[in-house]
């Protein structure tokens, strides 16, 4: 039976992730349905998926021609999302930095707010096993959205909840990045459109096998896309 619910995990050469985070999900007490989409990987990461696929029904799994970008995967993602159906849109990376235990968290209070995100900045220990460079990226890039946009979220971060029946997929397509820098222009439109967004409190996990797929190039693309939204909005007042 369909779920109301869908999980979705964008994968690029995570073979040593994905099962160990499918399993973890598939444990959870919750009625639940996931969509991976798999950007080619050329580690087997989509081959390994639709094995598992065969045999569960609630499993689904979307093939992308090449690495067209996490943004990209992101949008296509809830479109498929808003199209099947769905009320609630559970989004998280497929490193096991998030931890799908707080699934829970985020569908318990899924009648509070329209969108739910998990903060690595209420606590001290939220920023896990992060290495300093990382913590100094995050932080940099935390401080710069809060100050340029006035978004007091953890605007990067990826693991968040949708409700999908109360926020207009017009609202979504507004967004251009197709980067990294898609949740903080998510985010950006989202809030300026009067969406209610609630934070909860989540701690990073540490990634078991691979590397972050963060580039220097993605890093730039984000500078970018935050000048020129910066720009509309002091400006053009959009």
């Amino acid at each position: 039976m369909k779920s109301k619910s869908l999980v979705f995990i964008p994968t690029y050469n995570e073979k040593g992730n994905v099962l160990k985070l499918y399993n973890h999900i598939k444990s959870l007490p919750i009625n639940l349905d996931i969509l991976f989409i798999d950007d080619s990987s050329p580690d087997g990461t989509g081959i390994l998926l639709d094995d598992v696929a065969k045999k569960d029904k609630n499993l689904n799994i979307i093939h992308r021609k090449s690495k067209l970008g996490i943004g990209s995967a992101h949008k296509d993602g809830i479109s498929w999302a808003y199209n099947k159906g769905y009320k609630i849109l559970i989004t998280m990376d497929s490193d096991y930095s998030h931890s799908p235990e707080d699934i829970y968290r985020f569908i318990e209070l899924s009648n509070e707010s329209d969108v739910i995100i998990g903060t690595r900045y209420m606590e001290n220990s939220g920023m896990g096993e992060l290495s300093l460079l990382r913590r100094f990226l995050s932080k940099s890039a935390h401080f710069m959205t809060h100050f340029f946009l006035r978004m007091p979220y953890d605007s990067t971060n990826a693991f968040r909840l949708y409700r999908l029946d109360n926020i207009d997929n017009e609202i979504i397509n507004r967004v251009e990045s197709d980067s990294y820098s898609f949740f903080f222009e998510s985010l950006y439109i989202l809030h300026s459109k009067n969406i209610s967004i609630l934070e909860i409190p989540i701690n990073l996990g540490s990634r078991p096998t691979g590397n972050s797929k963060m580039s220097t190039l993605d890093a730039l693309i984000s500078v970018k896309t935050l000048t020129k939204i910066t720009f509309k909005k002091y400006f053009k007042g959009l």
